[in-house]
C-alpha cells in the first residue's frame, strides 16, 4: 500500500531539504549545490538565499566563488537565470536545451525575423565573437549585425543566447557593485565541455532539493516535459498526497514529521521555495501568491511564520517594512523583527542608523 503524506508533512519536507527548518552549517558552495541551484532573475537574490539558510554567511563568499568561475549565473530552467555550481550548469544545460529551441521557433518578438537564418551558423559566429572576451548583448547583437544586416539586432543577440549556454560574467551579480550584463560561453568561461543530456540526474537532483513531487511540479521547475516517461524507469519511492496525486522521491530519503517545529524566516525576493511546483499551496496560499508576486514577476521578500507565508518584507537601504497578510502571534511577531534587524544589519553594516518598521495588516 503506498503511503499517504499530509499537506503539512510535504511543507516541512520542502523546508528541511531547503534548509529552511534550522540554519545550516556548510559553505556557501555546498549550499548552492544542495539546493539545486538558486533563483538569480535579479542580481542579489541569491545572496539573501544564502543569508537565510547558512550560519555566518558573508556575501563575500559568493562574490569570490561567482569570480573564480566555480559558480555561474545561466539562463537555465524556465528560461530564467539561476545561479548554480558550473559542472551542474553544463549538466543541466544540454537537457533545457529543448525549451530554448522552442522558443527560437515561437517567440513573438523575435521567431518571424530569425526564420530565415541557419542558427548553427549565427550561433557559431556568435561563439568567434565571445571566444576573445566577454560581450554585453547590445555589443554582441551589433557585431552579428555585419553579417546579417537584415536582421534586427536584438533578434540576433537572442538567437545567440537561445544556442549558446551563455553565462552572465562578473562583476554582474557581484555584492556591492553594479555592472552591465555581459555574456561568455559556459563551457570556454569554466574551461569544460557540455556533456550528454541526462534528464534522469536532473530529476534526481530536483527531489533532493524539493521532493517529494509530483512529476508536475519537476515539470515546472525544469521548464520542459515529458519527464514522467523518465521518471518511471527511474528507481525511486513513491507516495501519495492527500488529493491521490503520485510523489516522487529518492529511495534514500526521508519526510519528517508533519509536527516538527517551523520557526519564522524571513526569504528573500525571488526565492525558489515558492517558485519550483506546480502546486505551491505546499508553502503558500493561492490568495497570498498573488499578492507577493507583482503582474511583472517580481517576487518580494517573504515573511514565513508556522512553515507558511504570512507576508513580505521590503528594504529601503537601512530601512526594513515587514508586512504581515494576517494578525500573528507576538512571539512569531517578535521573531521576525529580530531577524529583520539581523537582515538589514547585514546588508548594510555601514549605515549609522538602522529600522524595523512593523506595518498594519493589509
Amino acid at each position: 500500500m503506498t503511503t499517504t503524506v499530509s499537506r503539512r508533512a510535504l511543507n516541512r519536507a520542502t523546508l528541511e531539504r531547503q534548509l529552511l527548518l534550522r540554519r545550516a552549517k556548510m559553505s556557501a558552495f555546498d549550499a548552492v549545490e544542495h539546493l539545486a541551484g538558486l533563483q538569480a532573475q535579479a542580481p542579489f537574490p541569491p545572496y539573501y538565499a544564502l543569508w537565510a539558510r547558512l550560519h555566518g554567511f558573508r556575501p563575500q563568499e559568493l562574490a569570490e566563488l561567482l569570480e573564480s568561475r566555480r559558480v555561474v549565473r545561466i539562463a537555465l530552467m524556465r528560461g530564467t537565470v539561476h545561479l548554480v555550481t558550473a559542472a551542474d550548469a553544463l549538466a543541466w544545460r544540454p537537457v533545457v536545451q529543448v525549451l530554448y529551441d522552442r522558443d527560437l521557433r515561437t517567440n513573438t518578438l523575435h521567431a518571424k525575423a530569425l526564420a530565415g537564418l541557419d542558427h548553427d551558423v549565427v550561433a557559431g559566429a556568435a561563439r568567434d565573437l565571445l571566444a576573445g572576451a566577454p560581450l554585453a548583448g547590445t555589443a554582441l547583437g551589433a557585431e552579428l549585425a555585419r553579417h546579417w544586416p537584415e536582421v534586427p539586432t536584438a533578434s540576433l543577440t537572442h538567437l545567440a543566447r537561445g544556442r549558446l549556454p551563455l553565462v552572465q560574467t562578473p562583476p554582474r551579480a557581484i555584492w556591492g557593485k553594479a555592472g552591465q550584463t555581459t555574456y561568455a560561453c559556459l563551457d570556454e568561461w569554466v574551461g569544460e565541455p557540455l556533456p550528454p543530456p541526462s534528464p534522469a540526474s536532473l530529476i534526481a537532483r530536483y527531489l533532493r532539493a524539493f521532493g517529494p513531487a509530483t512529476v508536475a511540479d519537476v515539470q515546472a521547475w525544469a521548464g520542459i516535459t515529458r519527464l514522467g516517461e523518465i521518471a518511471a524507469e527511474m528507481d525511486l519511492r513513491r507516495y501519495r498526497d492527500d488529493d491521490g496525486r503520485e510523489l516522487l522521491d529518492l529511495p534514500e530519503l526521508s519526510v519528517p514529521d508533519e509536527d516538527v517545529p517551523a520557526p519564522p524566516r524571513l526569504l528573500g525576493p525571488f526565492d525558489q521555495t515558492i517558485l519550483s511546483y506546480a502546486n505551491r499551496t505546499r508553502v503558500i496560499s493561492d490568495a497570498y501568491r498573488k499578492r507577493v508576486i507583482t503582474q511583472n514577476g517580481l517576487v518580494k521578500g517573504l515573511l514565513l511564520v508556522g512553515g507558511y507565508v504570512r507576508g513580505f518584507w521590503e528594504r529601503k537601504a537601512a530601512v526594513l517594512e515587514l508586512s504581515p497578510f494576517e494578525k500573528l502571534p507576538k512571539r512569531d511577531l517578535g521573531a521576525l523583527e529580530s531577524a529583520a534587524g539581523q537582515l538589514v544589519a547585514w546588508a548594510e553594516p555601514a549605515a549609522e542608523t538602522r529600522e524595523v518598521r512593523i506595518l498594519a495588516v493589509t
